[in-house]
């Protein structure tokens, strides 16, 4: 069979890499619970959609929220570093929680949970207050991409995974984009509060629809609850997420940041000695075992890397170097939410004709290509080209992260599944706090005067398109285990 091929016909197959089948045991499926496809991946995105759009919703409204709580824009970043230090303590413990309660269950209460921590938002008076309201909301949003996942695997058949898959992370890719534009929008025409006050709504229908329409997926024996190593795993992740927001931010001396950080990895190495002795670790990395969830998660904590940031870079650089205000900025920024949705029609063929391993490469190459180009935009660039250059950007990123979603559960066992969701979420928070560090660091940096220039983005978003175009190199050298399973 020649290699990349994309196997989908039978029922009994799962997708392969490399053209070698592997029998696979499939759960119950939407089609056999009389549902349409599409309707339980859209039912899942409300959560990823919320996730992801709060994590960038405030960037354009930092300014007014200073003003108003009396603070500031400076200060007020620790929002989005108490919102991931958030994720990183408790996405660990969302496959245990799903086995233990029920996906659905835990869904539920994660968007209450959501709801709680914008309404605190919402009504803050003061940078604690809003820090722990953001914090509150991490909490939420941690349970929410993990298990919703991990549900989508649970009761999708094999052969419509990638179908699914897409279907589940066009609103998660659009919602980064979105972000900018929508918050610019209420807080230049109607206030910052509303920002958060428009989750209720969505968080409700959310719940609503996984009550009436949402199967509830299998569940898988719950072992006891590796307690150290959530704590472990806690102090790990926040200290690494802390320290290197705070190493961009001159809100604390730098050693601060850089204790957050020696904390972080020697826990780190703490949870893997102590992974190696327990029978039920927290996060079983033996799931790193598997080639296929190997090469992906390398390859997309590099993608986060040089993407995380570059809404943020590419809306700053339209608005101090080309003279833009916020709410056009944003709407040239949301142009990538376009292409992301138009990578819905294409996706699909794309990995049945070249193969997840070559779709992987050439859309990696081509995010870094698509991102370097950016890097040479000048204010007399036409915003047309501009526009057409961040479509076509925001098609490529989606046409990966669809395949990074897909592949993350693709050849893992049933009982790996839950371990191999909450390891890819928990690398999100990391890479995009380095993302975000590296950004950011380097542009206080340049900017002695304290503006940066046009070539000071340029360069900023160059590093990000050199670490995406690198994510490919994770696919380039890898060879799958061809036994069959």
């Amino acid at each position: 069979m020649a290699m990349d091929t994309f196997i989908i016909p039978m029922t009994e197959t799962s997708v392969d890499l490399t053209g070698y089948s592997r029998q696979v045991k499939t759960s119950s499926t939407c089609s056999s619970i009389g549902l349409p496809l599409p309707r339980v991946p859209l039912i899942l995105s409300v959560a990823l959609f919320m996730e992801s759009m709060d994590a960038t919703v405030i960037s354009t409204s930092l300014p007014a929220i200073a003003a108003d709580i009396g603070t500031t824009s400076v200060a007020l970043k620790l929002a989005f570093t108490a919102y991931y230090v958030a994720m990183g303590i408790f996405v660990p413990m969302s496959a245990w929680l799903a086995d233990k309660y029920g996906c659905r269950n835990v869904l539920r209460f994660s968007m209450m949970l959501f709801i709680l921590g914008s309404l605190g938002c919402a009504v803050s008076q003061s940078l604690a207050h809003f820090v722990c309201a953001r914090f509150i909301e991490g909490a939420g949003a941690a349970f929410m991409a993990p298990v919703a996942r991990l549900a989508l695997f649970r009761v999708t058949p094999r052969e419509e995974l990638v179908s699914a898959t897409s279907w589940l992370t066009i609103p998660p890719t659009i919602a980064p984009m979105l972000g900018p534009p929508l918050g610019g929008f209420l807080t230049t025409f109607v206030a910052w509060q509303w920002i958060f006050i428009v989750n209720l709504p969505i968080a409700i229908m959310g719940i609503a629809l996984i009550t009436r329409f949402m199967p509830d997926p299998i569940r898988l024996p719950a072992g006891r609850l590796d307690l150290i190593g959530l704590l472990l795993v806690a102090v790990s992740l926040s200290g690494i997420v802390f320290g290197t927001s705070l190493i961009s931010m001159p809100v604390l001396p730098a050693w601060f940041g850089l204790a957050g950080i020696a904390l972080g990895i020697a826990a780190g190495i703490a949870y893997l000695a102590h992974a190696r002795r327990s029978p039920d670790p927290v996060l079983d990395l033996r799931v790193f075992r598997e080639p296929t969830f190997r090469a992906t998660t390398i390859g997309t904590t590099l993608m986060l890397m040089g993407c995380a940031a570059l809404p943020f870079l590419t809306a700053l650089m339209l608005q101090l170097g080309f003279g833009m205000d916020a709410f056009q900025a944003g709407l040239l920024v949301f142009s990538g939410a376009i292409g992301a949705l138009a990578a819905k029609f294409v996706v699909v063929p794309l990995f049945k004709r070249v193969g997840f391993r070559r779709a992987m490469i050439y859309s990696a190459l081509l995010a870094g290509l698509g991102i370097g180009i950016k890097a040479t935009l000048l204010p007399s660039t036409p915003a047309l080209l501009i526009v057409l250059l961040l479509f076509i950007n925001g098609l490529i990123r989606s046409i990966y992260f669809t395949g990074h979603a897909v592949l993350t559960v693709a050849d893992t066992t049933p009982e790996q599944a839950g371990h191999a969701t909450a390891i890819a979420a928990v690398s999100r928070p990391v890479a995009s706090a380095l993302s975000f560090a590296i950004a950011g660091g380097l542009l206080g940096f340049l900017s002695a005067s304290g503006t940066n220039t046009i070539g000071h983005f340029h360069l900023a978003i160059g590093i990000g398109a050199a670490l995406c175009g690198s994510a490919a190199f994770a696919f380039l050298f890898y060879r799958p285990d061809r036994s069959p399973r």
